[in-house]
Order: C-alpha cells, then sequence, then structure tokens
C-alpha cells in the first residue's frame, strides 16, 4: 500500500514536497509506488491550480466578450466546488493516514 500513502500525503496542496520527498527516501517505498501515489495525487490540486489561473488571467485580461450571468455562475459555482473537493479529500487523506499509522 505504498503507493496509497504517497498519494495520501500528495493530496494535500500544502505539504511540502521536498520535505515528504526526502522522509520517502528514508523509508521502503518503492519508485514505482513513489511515481503512481505522485502522478495520482498531484491531480486534484493541479486542477485547481489550472481552473483558478485559467479565471484570474480572464478577469486580469478584461476580454472584450462579455460573459453572461450563466457563464459566472457556473465559474463560481465550479471553483466553489473545487475547494470544497480539496476540503473533503484532505480531510479523507488525513483520516486514512491516521488510521495507517495507528495499524503500524
Amino acid at each position: 500500500s505504498g503507493w496509497r500513502i504517497v498519494m495520501l500525503t500528495r493530496l494535500p496542496p500544502v505539504s511540502p514536497f521536498s520535505i515528504v520527498n526526502y522522509a520517502y527516501g528514508l523509508t521502503a517505498v518503492s519508485l514505482k509506488d513513489y511515481m503512481l501515489g505522485t502522478a495520482i495525487g498531484i491531480i486534484p490540486g493541479t486542477a485547481a491550480y489550472i481552473y483558478l489561473g485559467t479565471i484570474l488571467g480572464d478577469v486580469a485580461r478584461r476580454e472584450h466578450r462579455d460573459r453572461t450571468a450563466l457563464e459566472w455562475g457556473l465559474y463560481i459555482c465550479g471553483f466553489i466546488a473545487t475547494v470544497i473537493v480539496c476540503v473533503y479529500i484532505m480531510r479523507l487523506a488525513k483520516a486514512a493516514l491516521a488510521r495507517h499509522a495507528i495499524k503500524e
């Protein structure tokens, strides 16, 4: 279950990757598990950053095309949903890590 632990530590976008990388170097996690867990675990945070960057880029450029109220509503609802999903995933990851730490 090495890849799961790696994935769970990658899900929260605030975890310090360089410190966690060194910690995994001290453990028995295989390179395959490390790469798989990292690849899966960074997807939600990366998607959230891309989404936020797209929205902020449109606002900063003040594009000439006016957005409808529906489009802005979708942007706002999408951003709120992204934040909620990220917080939910972080809580799941924290609980899973706590359960795993208790077992060992």
